[in-house]
């Protein structure tokens, strides 16, 4: 079996675990949890870093700094993991949800044409004239690693005071080459950004998450709640109430070793997402989606379209055809605004997302994917 994505551990993460072992530092104190910190702050040059359990709890956190509250809306995608949307659900917000652009990501044009026909402000607020409640924040996520286009959204969400709260778990390593924002990394742009490093990430530490922001203000509270809110850390007095939330040394140690090779990472990723697409280009009704031109991509999932009357079979036949030549692959998520959670809530102008649920199929994409791999499986994608 050709797996979808897997993670590659083949630098100093045994040296690194070892000597947490040998030391007893194993818990949420100890070296590397700074070190993890500091090494992806200066990666992606956020003002600040906070390492926590996983990118889920990321979301949640930064979502509580930045005021949301239960009944408050949050703008955010259909097209996402639902991790997104069930961090506002923690939060006792109400989701809105948005269309994609052609990239997956969220349609700020959409979401700018929402807030100005849909909404109003008043007291240094936005709010929905449908529902009447405060919308809050929005929640933009980089979806397969594509830069979201945020410079057509920051300066109407900074006038009507909607919280900018980057979902980039799936984007380390893209940054944006174009416009304003060039040379900024995801994450990086809005209030806070949240990162993932899931087992199926470029770079991984089982689980684990990372919390950026440039305010300061925002990375010490960050830091008090995800440790369970302590005031005095020997007599246990508790001002809030905080979470459980830090990672582990442990964990952090293999997230070192990991940063230490991303740059060989994002190499490989990008190797075989071309090698895919230049064998790809002329089968008929196949393609590699294509990735903005405004940012260099990461290349996380290599999503591809589908043209059903071209190709002759649609995504779930060929998915099936796949998986019985030992080639995993997986489509795009159910829409947010369809699962059950969900269906209650507002969504808005949602056109293109059906269109590319239907369409997409994600290709193996494993860091260690070999030339032979992305051969054997492009041929099982010509093979009748």
């Amino acid at each position: 079996m050709i797996p979808l994505s897997v993670p590659h551990i083949k630098g100093n993460e045994w040296k690194y675990v070892k000597e947490c072992l040998d030391t007893e530092w194993v818990s949420t104190a100890g070296k590397y949890v700074g070190q993890f910190e500091d090494s992806l702050r200066e990666y992606t040059d956020a003002g600040h870093a906070v390492a926590c359990v996983n990118g889920t709890a990321a979301l949640q956190v930064a979502l509580r700094i930045v005021g949301v509250l239960p009944g408050d809306e949050v703008i955010v995608p259909t097209v996402t993991f639902v991790a997104t949307v069930n961090a506002v659900s923690y939060q006792g917000g109400a989701p809105i949800f948005m269309d994609c652009d052609d990239y997956y990501n969220i349609d700020s044009a959409k979401v700018l044409e929402f807030l100005e026909k849909q909404t109003e402000t008043r007291d240094g607020s936005t709010y929905n004239r449908i529902s009447g409640r405060r919308i809050a924040a929005i929640v933009p996520v980089h979806v397969f690693g594509n830069a979201a286009r945020l410079e057509d959204l920051l300066d109407t969400c900074h006038e009507r005071n909607i919280k900018v709260v980057e979902d980039a778990a799936e984007s380390l390593g893209t940054a944006y080459t174009e416009g304003r924002l060039a040379g900024r990394h995801t994450g990086t742009v809005g209030d806070f950004g949240c990162f993932s490093f899931n087992g199926n990430k470029i770079i991984t530490t089982g689980g684990g998450g990372m919390i950026v922001t440039d305010n300061p203000e925002y990375a010490e509270r960050a830091r008090y709640l995800t440790t369970q809110a302590k005031d005095d850390e020997v007599r246990y007095i508790h001002e809030d109430i905080g979470y459980n939330y830090r990672l582990t040394n442990v964990q952090a140690a293999i997230g070192v070793a990991q940063m230490e090779c991303l740059p060989e990472f994002l190499e490989a990723k990008r190797r075989s997402f071309e090698s895919y697409d230049s064998a790809l280009e002329d089968v008929e009704g196949l393609q590699l989606a294509a990735s903005p031109a405004y940012a260099r991509n990461n290349h996380w999932m290599y999503p591809l379209r589908i043209d059903r009357q071209a190709y002759g079979r649609d995504r779930e036949a060929l998915m099936r055809d796949l998986q019985s030549k030992g080639v995993q692959t997986r489509p795009l998520w159910q829409l947010n605004h369809l699962q059950t959670p969900f269906r209650d809530f507002q969504h808005y102008r949602i056109e293109r997302a059906p269109r590319l649920l239907e369409e997409t199929l994600n290709l193996p994409c494993s860091v260690n994917l070999t030339q032979s791999d992305v051969d054997y499986v492009v041929q099982a994608l010509v093979d009748e």
